[in-house]
């Protein structure tokens, strides 16, 4: 009886941000679409990822061409936060991630077991190339920050909730923002809505989004996935990489018959200062309207 040693194969880098970034990046099924493949010619159209011991995780990789794909799937084994992801493929070969913070930087060693069908020096440069793409996607995001606003309206939850939603009052509070501001869709959990501005030689331009919550008086929740340019939706490439995904939050609360509005939004560093000063103006412009 004979037993065939496996052999481990190592890669890694160093990324210039911090382990939380890092890992909040390499987890997120958002951005793993983003940055799981080792060439241009691949991609990874859909990832599922449930990171507890014992649960398990799905990246579905393909060629763009269609002419061949397979789903690199697993079971993790440990998962210690900001440190350490281990798991086991179908196969029974077996992965594990070391993320060393290093302050602003982060190191990820990535060790598993080679398959015995493919050379070892093609494997390592496979995985090698994902590894390089995943640093060069993470350094090329802005970090995203949440602002959040806040506003106390001298009107009923019910009418504050139809006032900033209902088409014709939106695109009057909204107008602080862009004039002819306005959208098409429904805020119907789930559905696809266009956040657009005025047409200009006969095209508009805006936000791609879709509502991933709505609690009717209580909560309404957007995220955004890509923009209108030139009539034309963009949901995947540089122009979106940096801030798909972005939430955008409104809570109402009923205070004795006063509304307490709360907005919070997540926004990339060049937008901050703008909507710094101008979601204060939008607000007030809404409880103006509310009001009257």
């Amino acid at each position: 009886m004979s037993t065939t040693e496996k052999t481990s194969i190592t890669v890694e880098t160093n990324i210039n941000a911090p382990v939380e970034k890092v890992w909040k990046i390499w987890t997120e099924p958002k951005h793993i679409t983003k940055w799981n493949s080792a060439s241009e010619d691949w991609h990874t159209p859909r990832a599922e990822n449930d990171l507890e011991v014992g649960k398990k995780f799905l990246s579905r990789m393909e060629a763009k061409d269609g002419s061949a794909g397979f789903d690199f799937e697993g079971v993790y084994e440990d998962v210690k936060t900001h440190e350490l992801i281990a798991y086991t493929l179908g196969d029974d070969r077996k992965v594990r991630i070391i993320f060393t913070s290093e302050g602003n930087s982060t190191k990820v060693t990535e060790t598993f077991d080679a398959e015995n069908t493919n050379p070892i020096e093609m494997q390592q440069s496979g995985w090698q190339a994902i590894l390089d793409n995943f640093k060069q996607y993470v350094e090329s995001l802005d970090e995203l920050e949440t602002l959040q606003f806040e506003t106390t309206i001298h009107a009923g939850v019910e009418k504050v909730y139809h006032t900033m939603l209902d088409e014709e009052s939106y695109a009057q509070w909204t107008a602080i923002f862009s004039p002819g501001s306005h959208y098409k869709g429904s805020w119907d959990k789930g559905s696809k809505i266009l956040f657009l501005g005025p047409e200009e030689n006969g095209e508009t331009s805006g936000m791609v989004s879709r509502i991933k919550e709505n609690i009717p008086l209580e909560l309404v929740s957007i995220e955004h996935l890509g923009m209108v340019q030139n009539g034309q939706e963009i949901t995947s490439g540089p122009e979106v990489e940096s801030w798909a995904g972005a939430l955008e939050n409104y809570i109402f609360s009923d205070e004795n018959g006063t509304t307490v509005l709360k907005v919070s939004l997540d926004a990339g560093k060049e937008y901050k200062d703008y909507f710094l000063e101008t979601w204060p103006k939008a607000l007030e412009k809404l409880k103006a309207i509310c009001e009257s």
